[in-house]
C-alpha cells in the first residue's frame, strides 16, 4: 500500500524538556533533561520523572471550565505554543470548520480528575459537586476540549493504543484525507501524570529508581512523564512530509512484546513498503527506546537486523520520560525537528550501549544532514506504529 503523502503545515509540542519547538529544540542541543526526582505522589515512590513545569498555575478560558482538568490544561497549554491555534485557524478559513479532523490519543485522558472525585466521595456516594461534569471522566475528553478550543465540528476520533496512541493518528488521518472524508486533520495527543500509571507501572517492577538510561546494559527501568503534541496535515504546504507509516498488532500478550518482535518488525516494513522506501534511506530513527530490559533489547536487535550501520538511532526518552499516550506525538515533534535542523539527538544519561543491541544505536548528538527520518513507537500489549517523515516534498 502507498500512502498518499501529507504536509506536515503546523507541529508543536510541550513536555517536561520544554512548552514548544525552540525550548525542546534547546534542551536536545544542549543535552539537559526534563527529568526530575518525583514529586507528584504523596505516597513516596523512589521514581523520576517528567514533569511539565507551571500546569499546576495554568487554567482554562472560562468557555471551557466544564473541561478543566490536569491533562485538557496540559492540551490548552500544548495548543497555545508556536502559533498553533493560529495556524489552525487560517486551516479553517482554507477548508472550512467542519472538513478539519481531529484524531489525538491518550491513554488515561482525564483519569487522573476520576482517581480525584473517588478520593473526595461525599457520604452519599456521590462525586463531589465540582467533579460532578460527565465529560472529565470520559475517554473522549480530551478530544472534545480539543475540538471545541480550536472551533472544528469535523470529524473527531479518539485512538487509545497504549504507548502507539499519538502516533497511529497520523495513519487514522492519512486515511481519511485519502478517502475524501476531510481536506486536513488536527492529530497528535496528551498524556499527564496520575496515581493510576505511577502506581501502576510501580506494580509491574518497570519503574527506574534513577533517570532511565535506554539502552544501556545497566539499565533500571522507565521514568514516565508528561506531554501535549499536535500536527496539521494537509494535503500541500511548506513543511516536512508524513510519506509513510504502519501499523501492526503483536497478538502475543497483555503486556509484553514479541520475545522476536515479530509485531514491531512488521511494522518498520510496512513502513518501509508503504513510503516506497528502503532501509538505507533511512538516515535517523527515533526509537522507542523506553529503558526497560526486555523492550530495549528486542528493539535493539531489529534495528541492528533491518538496516545498515551508518543508520543514526537514539532514544530521546533521557529528556522528555515515557509520555505513554504522548509519546508518539513528542516524538514524532523531535523526528520533525532533528529534520529541520540536521542536529540529530543522541541518547541522554546513557554511557555505554548493550552489547545485546546494535551499532546503529548511538549516545551522543551529531550535526548530520537528514533526507527521511523515521519514529518508532510500540505500544504496551503489543499495538505498534511507525512513522516515516521527509524533509521535502515526495518527488
Amino acid at each position: 500500500m502507498r500512502v498518499s503523502p501529507l504536509c506536515v503545515t503546523a507541529f508543536t509540542a510541550t513536555c517536561a524538556a520544554g512548552a514548544g519547538r525552540h525550548a525542546i529544540a534547546e534542551a536536545l542541543r544542549t543535552r539537559r533533561s526534563g527529568l526530575t526526582p518525583n514529586d507528584f505522589t504523596t505516597t513516596a515512590l523512589a521514581t523520576w520523572i517528567g514533569r511539565v513545569a507551571g500546569l499546576e498555575r495554568a487554567t482554562l478560558p472560562e468557555p471551557f471550565a466544564a473541561w478543566e482538568c490536569r491533562n485538557n490544561r496540559l492540551a490548552w497549554l500544548g495548543l497555545e505554543q508556536d502559533g498553533f491555534r493560529e495556524r489552525v485557524a487560517r486551516a479553517r478559513e482554507r477548508h472550512g470548520a467542519h472538513r478539519i479532523a481531529v484524531v489525538l490519543g491518550t491513554s488515561t485522558s482525564s483519569i487522573g480528575a476520576t482517581e480525584e472525585a473517588y478520593r473526595r466521595l461525599q457520604q452519599d456516594g456521590q462525586y463531589p459537586p465540582d467533579l460532578q461534569r460527565p465529560i472529565v471522566h470520559s475517554p473522549h475528553s480530551l478530544c472534545d476540549f480539543v475540538q471545541r478550543a480550536l472551533g472544528l465540528t469535523g470529524l473527531t476520533t479518539t485512538v487509545a493504543t497504549a504507548c502507539s496512541s499519538s502516533a497511529k493518528v497520523f495513519a487514522h488521518a492519512e486515511r481519511l484525507l485519502r478517502h475524501g472524508l476531510a481536506d486536513a486533520a488536527v492529530v497528535g495527543g496528551t498524556d499527564t501524570l496520575c496515581g493510576s500509571i505511577l502506581f501502576g507501572f510501580n506494580s509491574l517492577a518497570l519503574l527506574s529508581p534513577e533517570p532511565c538510561r535506554p539502552f544501556d546494559p545497566a539499565r533500571r527501568g522507565i521514568s514516565l512523564g508528561e506531554a501535549a503534541g499536535f500536527a496539521l496535515l494537509e494535503r500541500t504546504g511548506e513543511g516536512p512530509w508524513l510519506v509513510g507509516y504502519g501499523e501492526s498488532s503483536d497478538a502475543h500478550h497483555m503486556s509484553s512484546p514479541h520475545p522476536d518482535g515479530r509485531g514491531a518488525r512488521l511494522a518498520i516494513e510496512q513502513a518501509l513498503r508503504s513510503a516506497a522506501l528502503e532501509p538505507a534511506d533511512v538516515d535517523y530513527i527515533n526509537l522507542h527506546g523506553t529503558a526497560s530490559q526486555m523492550n530495549d533489547e528486542i528493539e535493539g536487535r531489529i534495528v541492528a537486523a533491518l538496516y545498515p550501520e551508518r543508520t543514526f538511532a537514539s532514544s530521546t526518552k533521557g529528556w522528555t520520560g515515557h509520555t505513554l499516550g504522548a509519546a508518539g506525538i513528542v516524538e514524532a515533534v523531535i523526528t520533525l525537528l532533528a529534520l529541520e535542523s540536521e542536529v540529530v539527538p543522541g541518547t541522554l544519561n546513557s554511557s555505554t550501549v548493550d552489547a545485546a543491541c546494535g551499532p546503529q544505536i548511538r549516545l551522543h548528538n551529531e550535526h548530520r544532514p537528514l533526507r527521511f527520518a523515521s519514529s518508532h513507537s510500540f505500544g504496551f500489549g503489543g499495538s505498534n506504529c511507525v512513522l516515516l517523515f521527509g524533509r521535502e516534498a515526495p518527488g
